[in-house]
């Protein structure tokens, strides 16, 4: 059976302190259930005056209002405050009657004190729960600590005004938030991530925003909304081989560099090798790859770096590449082993040479029947730049990629998402570094 953590003495003496920073005092206390109620008044200074007139009130009668605080020793809090009311003693006053001022206590019209929002971000953010959780801790609903959250994270990010003052890098790549149909923006949106302390070998990556979509406007809008001082910092943008973002950083950002991610150069290799091999297979066999046939066997030993490789696979592949109808294969097959070779370098100037040789082999004259290397060729070449960038400035899409895998986490948790703005919130929250 565990141990309680604390004694009944210092459970009440902490519920006193922490009720006194209210700004009340607690009069009495009883058990709801599993929610501890306790009943307080308000620690009132000076007179309390008219908030239309300023002429001092007369006591009249009170009220009582009830706030949900934060959990005592595991259960739900509710605080019943009396809420003194006056009578304004000028004459023609229109206000009348009035009551305390309870705004330290609670934000007009909440029913949560004003640190239960500070509670939900730190429940959300440090310690990964739901709301769903969150709420059965406080004893309110789904919707109302998710208001909660949605409210003090825009405040938060509101005040942040330095939060964008030191990227220097950033990286972006599209996410699928939504799997339902007629979900904004087709279900994907555009994640745009801080890669300045991964870079500088300071820290982890952070998120800075999602917007709607994935297309070149996406990224330029958002660039677009930022002030002039942030555009001019931003000197390298990371992310993958899709056109529109490299035409969006062109556009807005001309003077910052463009890194094209070499995860997906390596993946744009293997998957024009995957094609050729289904291609060949289709030439010489004519049906799709099946269980015994050569090019299927080794299907996977042909995406495996050639320092990885087993005994038992090279003697495969060393059998398939006998076969003449399967030149193709092997040419293309080590084209793909030579694009991870260079990055793979340890010595970025090195590897640097040895991808633009690469690039600039599969754009001399390739013989017929190597028509996913020619492709292959045309698209490094179309971006050259952008592919022999990273060796200079070692700008990697990777960790935007998961900051993703966090958001897919994320969403599972959550068992999915319906409302853009629930995820934009939670997402911040999760992976945005965001100080609480």
């Amino acid at each position: 059976m565990p141990q309680p953590t604390s004694s009944p003495a210092q459970v009440v003496a902490d519920t006193i302190v922490r009720t006194v920073e209210l700004g009340v005092r607690i009069t009495d206390a009883a058990l709801d259930g599993q929610t501890t109620v306790l009943w307080c008044e308000l620690v009132v200074g000076a007179a309390a005056r008219c908030p239309d007139c300023g002429h001092a009130g007369v006591y009249r009668d009170a009220v009582e209002r009830r706030l949900t605080d934060l959990p005592l020793a595991g259960h739900p809090t509710q605080l019943r405050v009396r809420v003194p009311r006056y009578r304004c003693a000028r004459s023609g006053c229109e206000r009348g009657v009035f009551a305390a001022d309870t705004s330290s206590v609670a934000r007009p019209g909440w029913t949560t004190t004003r640190r239960c929002a500070g509670y939900v971000l730190r429940r959300l953010a440090v310690d990964r729960l739901t709301v769903g959780a969150i709420a059965r801790e406080l004893g309110r609903s789904w919707d109302t600590i998710n208001g909660i959250a949605v409210a003090a994270t825009r405040t938060l990010l509101a005040g942040d005004r330095a939060r964008l003052d030191d990227v220097r890098v950033i990286g972006v790549d599209e996410h699928r938030w939504a799997h339902t149909r007629h979900a904004e923006g087709d279900g994907f949106v555009t994640v745009i991530v801080d890669l300045t302390d991964v870079v500088a070998g300071q820290g982890p990556a952070r998120l800075l925003d999602l917007v709607p979509g994935r297309s070149a406007a996406a990224v330029r809008d958002w660039l677009a909304a930022r002030d002039q001082g942030f555009r001019d910092r931003v000197e390298v943008v990371a992310m993958d081989g899709f056109g529109g973002y490299k035409t969006a950083a062109a556009e807005t950002l001309p003077d910052a560099v463009t890194v094209m991610d070499p995860f997906h150069v390596v993946a744009l290799a293997g998957a024009k090798l995957d094609l050729c091999r289904q291609r060949v297979q289709q030439d010489t066999l004519g049906h799709r790859g099946r269980a015994g046939d050569p090019l299927y066997r080794v299907r996977r030993a042909l995406r495996t770096r050639l320092a990885l490789l087993t005994e038992r696979q090279r003697t495969r592949l060393a059998a398939v590449f006998a076969a003449e109808e399967h030149v193709a294969v092997q040419v293309t097959w080590w084209a793909y082993q030579r694009v991870i070779d260079a990055y793979a370098q340890p010595d970025p100037q090195q590897g640097r040479r040895l991808l633009a040789a690469v690039i600039d082999s599969l754009r001399r004259g390739l013989p017929a029947g190597l028509d996913e290397l020619a492709q292959l060729g045309r698209t490094l070449q179309r971006r050259r730049d952008d592919v022999l960038a990273y060796f200079t400035r070692r700008a990697s899409n990777g960790p935007t990629e998961a900051i993703n895998g966090r958001l897919e986490a994320l969403r599972r948790n959550a068992l999915g998402f319906r409302n853009p703005l629930n995820y934009w919130i939670r997402s911040l929250l999760h992976c945005g570094r965001l100080t609480l």
